[in-house]
This record gives C-alpha cells, structure tokens and sequence, in this order.
C-alpha cells in the first residue's frame, strides 16, 4: 500500500489525489482497493453531499457496490436524482458528488479531554454520479442495493415492476478517486498527563442483530429464511 504522497500506485490500489490526500493524519490513510471494499459492504448508509443552488447539502441514503462502481436510488421526483440527469452544454448528464461511508470501532477515552477520540474507519468517494438507464444495469443495481442490506433477499423478493421502476431512478458512481482513513489503538495522552487519576483507554463498539421479527401479517408457518438466522 503507498504513502499517501508516493506517486507511484500498487495495481491493487487507487491513485491518490489531492482530494483524497488527508491534510491531518495522513498514516491514518489507505488507497488498497481491499481495504476499502470491505468497509463500503460492511455499511448501510452513506453520506451524499453535493452542491444546491450554490449551498452544500448532505443527504444519507442506500448504497451498494458492484465491483468498481456505487449505486444509489431515489424517487425520479427527488432534486438530486434531477439534478444528475440534466445535460450540460457539451457534457453528458451527472452530479458532482462526495459520498462517505464511517464505522465506529469504539470510544477512545483520555485522561484529557483534548485527547478523546473515536476508532473508526471511514472511506470517502469524489467523483460524478450519473443516471443508469440501461434496464440490465438497473435491474442489477436495484438487486444490489437488497442484496447490500441483506445478502440473499434481492432473489427472496418479488422484483419491481413497471410502475415502480419507472418512479425509481439509479445513479452510478465509479471508485476513480477514492481514499480510505482508519484509526486503531489507544489513547494518545500527554506524558504529563499520565499520572492522572482518570481512567484512560478504549469502550469498543460492534453491531449485533436481534432476532427477526415476523410481520403482524405473515401466513402462520412461513419459515424464518436461513440468510437472516446466520447473521
């Protein structure tokens, strides 16, 4: 994995930029693709800022990731979605977008207040959201964005038909420029401060699932799918 200001880049890694190069804790980075696959499909939820008659705005939503590419969907009616459609002189139709993606790993406490931090692992995307219109790529983006949730599901379901696919849009965003940042360990407490009597060091944080819960009109008898009780 490269520094992030080498300008060499490993064929399992993504090319820094400036955009991508931290300006605070720049060992906390990484470019390896692994790295940050495996924390854009341990999430749910990311972050999608761009910009809306000329103010920054920030909106959480679905994703899932086919390969090198992210997808988000939304209501045809929804601004963003609108936004990423229109054409420009000369240019094809997008949205220049930032999508985030963060886990907390635990709470990192102290003796100073200065020093409290959080373990994490975050990955930021820059680059320009565009619509899907090819009906395989929307249908393999809409499977993705189940599947993402629950692996399994999108074929456990009935598919969307006319009406509601055509209420949908799909955008597409390429991993081009794309960083991951990870914090791991301990507090990093001043030498002076450690003979304080506070006490000092990590609360871990982890998702846990509880047990499914059958809908109040579920057929009597349908089995519990074996994807949701492996988890």
């Amino acid at each position: 994995m490269p520094a992030p200001h080498d300008t060499t880049t490993a064929p399992d890694a993504y090319a820094p930029t400036d955009r991508t190069v931290p300006t605070r804790a720049r060992e906390r980075a990484s470019y390896d693709r692994e790295v940050v696959h495996a924390i854009l499909d341990e999430g749910y939820v990311c972050h999608l800022g761009f910009i809306r008659d000329g103010a920054p705005v920030v909106l959480p939503t679905l994703y899932g990731r086919v390969g090198e590419r992210l997808y988000v969907h939304g209501s045809t009616g929804a601004r963003p979605l609108r936004m990423a459609g229109r054409e420009e002189a000369d240019e094809a139709p997008g949205l220049p977008v930032c999508l985030t993606v963060t886990h907390v790993d635990g709470l990192v406490l102290a003796r100073s207040a200065f020093h409290h931090s959080l373990n994490y692992r975050s990955v930021v995307v820059h680059g320009i959201a565009r619509p899907v219109t090819d009906p395989a790529e929307r249908a393999a983006a809409l499977d993705a964005l189940v599947d993402h949730v629950v692996p399994g599901r999108a074929a456990d379901s009935r598919p969307a038909d006319a009406k509601e696919l055509a209420a949908t849009a799909v955008l597409r965003l390429d991993l081009d420029e794309v960083s991951a940042k990870i914090r791991t360990g301990g507090p990093n407490d001043d030498p002076e401060d450690l003979a304080l009597p506070h006490w000092s060091g990590v609360l871990p944080v982890a998702r846990t699932y509880g047990a499914p819960v059958p809908a109040d009109d579920l057929a009597p008898g349908t089995p519990v799918p074996g994807y949701l009780t492996r988890r």
